[in-house]
């Protein structure tokens, strides 16, 4: 099997990352070589690949369903937004530019060749790459520059399979919608549709179904139905709004982790290894009497660390995290929470404030430098046990503790129970994870047990669910054919464009 295709949606989060996801297992699982690619993406959640790579987190997770490691050619451009105007732009995974929405447009040009450079070499090694698109393909305002959907469509010949989210209603008017305005050169590569998320009875859906063939001369290659808890590694904050939340399994006294939201979040995905264990429960929140009565709270990275800082001030939340620490009750902070947390934080780069005080509640400063540090370290944490502890370092700003005592190996810092580090993904450790569980549960005069399973596994059974959904509910026959064979030849285009205006 050799071939590639392009799995594009009628918007964001329509289900694009899942599928993509579903797509590279499905096909692992028959010793198919493949490899995931996302031309452009736009996240705050990201990771470091293994090749030192900065990436999006949903690319690493794709690998993951893949079977192979992750790295910088399936993410080539990756779009941090550090503010309401501002974006960092990540280039096969290091820091490229700084730009607004404007000055990037004009920039996709001298990024039109990496891209096509990254998919040609992913092309060349693997039997088969599951491209995911960005947002719609049908946002015509940004057509003449597009580098994610038909734009790459067109350039490396790609099928493209359009999927739809059914629960947010007009999945019909949605696909045809796309396909209609789109031109015809790109319509021509438009091979079928996906619905996703589809509750009921499937021949109440038919009708539907056989009448968008007869509109559009393309067939809906699967209807995949509503599954409760069925997520993966989120790209940003939006999604969380439609992410089911994870009732705590059977276990011990319950215990209430409480994550800070702050308004620039990233790598938030830290805390899914604590939801995944028995007996915890992890929510979201903005609330002061939430962050002073949860048994854990956790303040996660952020991509804006002195605007996010200045917004816990003006919401009255530093107050709430000063109460916390001054009662000793456990307090976590990571990467750029762990920056706010300490006393001053020297910003030139991100923000480009200053110098700012901290929330002083450990001894440490932060410098920002304008390159980034992009690691993935390993020590261990003596504090618990000596457990083992590994994970990634994605970050401008330098901590530097002058008090307290290291947190990890000799990183970090703890102050009784106010601790920070600069490692995303250490709670994905099962022994470290547990142990710190334990010490909360017991600073909390609560019990606590733990779970079995490593997280490890318990990610490569969400994977295996999301190619099981392929595998049962989506015509794989022509699915396969489309990999390999590329969008059929003399597919209708819809619509046509006005010559001149319409007279009353």
């Amino acid at each position: 099997m050799k071939g590639a295709i392009l799995v594009a949606g009628t918007c964001s989060d329509a289900g694009k990352s899942l599928v993509t996801a579903g797509i590279c297992r499905w096909l692992a699982r028959q010793g198919v070589s493949v490899a995931p690619f996302k031309a452009q993406n736009m996240a705050l959640n990201s990771a470091v690949a293994s090749d030192g790579a900065e990436i999006g987190r949903a690319q690493i997770v794709q690998a993951g369903a893949a079977g192979v490691p992750a790295e910088a050619a399936m993410n080539p451009v990756l779009i941090k937004p550090s503010g309401e105007r501002h974006s960092q732009v990540i280039v096969n995974g290091r820091p490229f530019a700084d730009t607004d929405a404007r000055s990037y447009q004009e920039l996709k040009h001298r990024l039109r060749d990496i891209v096509g450079d990254a998919l040609s070499s992913l092309r060349a090694r693997f039997d088969v790459v599951v491209c995911e698109g960005a947002g719609s393909p049908a946002e015509i305002n940004l057509r003449a520059g597009d580098l994610a959907n038909m734009g790459l469509a067109r350039a490396g010949n790609l099928p493209v399979l359009v999927v739809g989210d059914i629960d947010r209603g007009g999945v019909f008017a949605s696909f045809h919608g796309t396909l209609a305005l789109l031109e015809p050169a790109d319509q021509a590569l438009v091979s079928g549709f996906l619905v996703n998320k589809f509750r009921g009875d499937l021949s109440i859906l038919q009708p539907g179904i056989d009448d968008l063939r007869e509109r559009t001369g393309r067939p809906t290659l699967g209807v995949l139905p509503y599954v409760e808890d069925l997520w993966m590694d989120v790209e940003d904050s939006l999604s969380l709004e439609r992410r089911p939340e994870i009732a705590p399994a059977p276990g011990d006294d319950t215990l209430d982790v409480a994550v800070v939201r702050l308004r620039w979040m990233s790598n938030f995905t830290d805390t899914d290894a604590l939801a995944g264990e028995p007996g915890v429960r992890v929510r979201f929140t903005r609330s002061a009497a939430d962050i002073e009565r949860a048994d854990l709270v956790i303040v996660p990275g952020t991509k804006a660390t002195v605007e996010d800082l200045a917004r816990l001030r003006a919401d009255g939340l530093d107050e709430a995290l000063r109460r916390r620490a001054a009662a000793g009750q456990p307090l976590l902070g990571i990467c750029g929470g762990y920056q706010l947390l300490g006393e001053r934080i020297a910003d030139e780069i991100e923000s480009r404030r200053g110098t700012v005080d901290g929330l002083g509640l450990l001894p440490v400063t932060t410098r920002f430098a304008a390159d980034k540090v992009l690691t993935r370290p390993a020590a261990t944490c003596g504090w618990l046990g000596g457990a083992p502890v590994s994970g990634y370092e994605i970050r401008h700003g330098r901590p530097v503790r002058h008090g307290g005592e290291p947190l990890f190996g000799d990183e970090g810092c703890r102050t009784g129970w106010t601790l920070g580090t600069s490692w995303h993904g250490a709670l994905e450790g099962d022994e470290l994870r547990r142990a710190l569980l334990r010490r909360v549960a017991a600073a909390r005069g609560r019990s606590f047990t733990g779970g079995t399973e490593p997280f490890a596994a318990t990610r490569d059974r969400r994977l295996d669910r999301l190619g099981d959904l392929i595998a049962d509910h989506v015509d794989t026959a022509a699915l396969r054919r489309l990999i390999e064979g590329g969008a059929p030849a003399d597919l209708p285009v819809l619509g046509s464009r006005l010559e001149a205006p319409c007279s009353a």
